[in-house]
């Protein structure tokens, strides 16, 4: 089938289907006419109103999945695409997810991404189980080339080399992650900062580019976690 086949039957469903309200069972119905459109859905998914999804052939959602208002996730344009969603993740509104080409993004189990969320890219993004992506965070797989003054920008093409959020990360609000980054596990990454190189497993980075600044792992910094009051360990 044709992408243009594919992306009309789309339209002719999810127009139809896609802007009923929860409370008038938009979920149940959603829920059973786009197991017809996706590669996979699992048990429990909650796709609310107004949610967007192209390329459904290339889209996989697991158990207890919740989609809200006004996600998108497109992965038409390549026939290698790939969008997995796995179980309980949670996608926060307007949440923008784009597999440009030849790309597989993974989002695995349990992982928040919080309101408006860019995740794109000509490269892999594999975000890890039990990450906590705060709203307004841009992760960016692919770069443009430069290196010719005497063409233009666009001309010269693209590279995608991926990324990966290990397993535990929490990036905080506004982050953006450039192309070929590999943030370690359990490493939290300041409100604001820009991640253009890969960071060690358990650190604690921040500025523009990001540098580490404490490692989670030192007894020092686990003596002064467990002198906080507990509200803010939280």
């Amino acid at each position: 089938m044709s992408f243009k086949k594919i992306s009309f039957f789309e339209r002719f469903i999810t127009t139809i289907f896609g802007g009923i309200p929860n409370i008038f069972f938009g979920k149940k119905i959603r829920n059973f006419v786009y197991r017809s459109l996706l590669h996979r859905i699992g048990k429990s998914v909650n796709i609310q109103h107004f949610v967007e999804l192209i390329g459904t052939p290339y889209i996989e959602i697991g158990n207890g999945v919740s989609l809200l208002k006004g996600v998108q996730i497109n992965a038409l344009g390549h026939p290698n695409n790939k969008v997995s969603i796995k179980d309980r993740v949670r996608l926060e509104r307007g949440v923008d997810i784009r597999s440009l080409h030849d790309t597989h993004i993974l989002i695995d189990e349990n992982a928040y991404i919080g309101p408006y969320v860019i995740v794109t890219g000509t490269g892999n993004v594999k975000i890890g189980k039990n990450c906590l992506i705060a709203p307004h965070c841009g992760i960016f797989a692919n770069n443009h080339v430069f290196a010719d003054p005497t063409q233009t920008i666009e001309a010269q093409g693209t590279t995608g080399e991926g990324i990966v959020i290990e397993n535990d990360c929490w990036l905080g609000h506004n982050v953006t992650v450039l192309d070929g980054v590999v943030i370690g596990e359990g490493s939290i990454i300041g409100a604001g900062s820009v991640v253009n190189k890969s960071i060690p497993a358990f650190s604690i980075a921040v500025g523009t580019p990001a540098r580490v600044i404490k490692n989670r792992l030192d007894k020092q910094t686990a003596n002064l976690s467990s002198q906080l009051p507990s509200e803010m360990q939280n």
